[in-house]
């Protein structure tokens, strides 16, 4: 099932890497294991929904730029923890405001991201005369616990 939702700017704090994005399933994953062991450094940062629970847990990604840009050869990954906008990184993590946008947003596992997101990119959004105008955020709600995630293709900058 296809949402499309609004989500105003909001922060991450995480651990960010860099690199090719064909070699992405590489130089990723020691990101979320950094992140995840260290991540007692950073809960009180935590932005919380009402009942206590975190509000959620990004895969965040930008050009090499930092412009929240398509990835081309290269980009930039922030495994981390939507936090409260004033938070301060603590020392060795990072920081990212990402801007307002509207979102086609999918459901997928890790089995079935790849197929998902080449589909949304090459039939959901062309067939729905969307057009991608940044990068595609990887959404983790605490709330699933059978691998789910979503996927946040930007589709108008709000």
């Amino acid at each position: 099932m296809v949402d499309i939702i609004v989500k105003r700017k909001f922060t991450v704090i995480g651990k960010m890497g860099e690199g090719l994005a064909i070699e992405g399933p590489v130089w990723i994953p020691p990101l979320w294991k950094d992140a995840n062991s260290k991540f007692a450094e950073i809960s009180n940062l935590a932005k919380l929904n009402s009942d206590g629970s975190i509000v959620g847990v990004w895969g965040a990604m930008s050009d090499v730029d930092g412009k929240f840009e398509r990835w081309k050869n290269e980009g930039k990954y922030l495994a981390g923890c939507e936090v409260l906008d004033d938070a301060e990184a603590p020392h060795g993590w990072v920081k990212w405001v990402i801007p307002s946008f509207k979102y086609v947003v999918v459901k997928c596992n890790q089995n079935s991201y790849k197929e998902t997101f080449n589909q949304i990119i090459e039939d959901y959004l062309p067939n729905n005369t969307y057009t991608l105008v940044g990068a595609v955020q990887e959404f983790y709600d605490p709330k699933d616990h059978n691998g789910e995630l979503s996927l946040f293709f930007p589709i108008e900058k709000i």
